[in-house]
């Protein structure tokens, strides 16, 4: 297997301040021990991540932008997910 012909990677980093992986980018990898090296040496050579997580680009899959008014327009009738018709106290000031 060549270099050209290694799979697409996607890597996650969790910083030391975050609690969540974000993403930071793409690489091409013979398998997913090589690519948690890469991403390794590309993304985190200023020692900021604490986690990285790689998947294999194949393996995500996604909704359509051109379809998000099909995806989440049954969630606007659903008042109860947004909070907006409780009265709250005078003395909750950070909410």
């Amino acid at each position: 297997m060549t270099e050209q012909q290694w799979p697409l990677w996607e890597v996650f980093i969790r910083s030391k301040q975050g609690l969540d992986h974000k993403h930071a980018g793409s690489i091409h990898a013979a398998d997913a021990a090589m690519a948690i090296e890469n991403a390794r040496d590309v993304y985190t050579r200023r020692m900021e991540g604490v986690s990285i997580w790689v998947v294999e680009s194949k393996y995500i899959h996604a909704s359509n932008p051109d379809e998000a008014s099909s995806l989440y327009d049954p969630a606007n009738d659903k008042i109860y997910r947004h909070p907006t018709f409780y009265d709250l106290p005078d003395e909750l000031k950070h909410m």
